[in-house]
């Protein structure tokens, strides 16, 4: 055989060829390997909590915030009540807390905890 498709060009490139696709499928169907885990997925997710503090009104009871995953490190923070806007966070590491990694928003999340204050007016406390 192996002297067969030293004769045939044909042969030895269609051989070639076959051994090729099936090189490329193999590559293929192997799975492609998951991201690690980072800041944001740890935090993601619905949190329960109050509006503890409001200088432009008085505190509310049951408000919910939703963090989103939005890029490395990085998540959007939404919720059901219109005076909290909608903001993004880069997190990092602070010892055994998650924290807000510059910017505007004070962020504290330790262990299902979550504290946000939004525009230095609204703070909220809250867990998952």
């Amino acid at each position: 055989m192996i002297s067969s498709l030293r004769s045939d060009p044909a042969l030895g490139l269609a051989a070639g060829l076959i051994a090729l696709a099936v090189l490329a499928g193999s590559a293929a169907a192997a799975p492609a390997p998951k991201p690690k885990p980072d800041l944001a997925d740890a935090v993601a997710g619905e949190y329960h909590g109050d509006v503890v503090s409001d200088s432009q009104g008085s505190s509310r009871e049951d408000v919910s915030l939703t963090l989103t995953k939005t890029g490395p490190d990085t998540v959007s923070i939404s919720s059901d009540y219109s005076r909290l806007p909608v903001v993004t966070v880069r997190l990092e590491r602070a010892m055994a807390q998650i924290v807000n990694r510059g910017g505007a928003t004070p962020f504290v999340y330790n262990d299902g905890k979550l504290d946000v204050s939004f525009n230095d007016e609204v703070s909220w406390s809250g867990h998952r």
